[in-house]
């Protein structure tokens, strides 16, 4: 076991021994310190969602969620299914 290992572990265990929170003042009551803890959570689910939603930003989109590859492309783009049955072939990803 190196330094760090023990480090590490004594800091856990004294960290589970320590409560969350402290009231240094006052006497709340049970409800109050229940909403303070709904608060500090909605907090932390909030910034963890915004966390995942900035990581995920830099995803590709997928082209079949994409809604643009349902209008209709240039012309000119190349050869286009014509004749009978060409709708169908019309709503195909390109």
């Amino acid at each position: 076991m190196s330094a760090t290992e023990g480090n590490e572990e004594s800091a856990a265990e004294s960290a589970a021994g320590r409560p969350f929170l402290q009231i240094v003042r006052g006497e709340p009551t049970a409800e109050e310190v229940a909403a303070l803890v709904a608060v500090l959570t909605a907090r932390a689910q909030a910034a963890a969602a915004a966390r995942q939603a900035a990581e995920g930003a830099g995803r590709k989109v997928s082209r079949w969620s994409d809604r643009s590859r349902s209008l209709r492309g240039p012309v000119v783009e190349g050869v286009r299914p014509r004749g009978p049955g060409a709708w169908r072939a019309s709503g195909l990803p390109r």
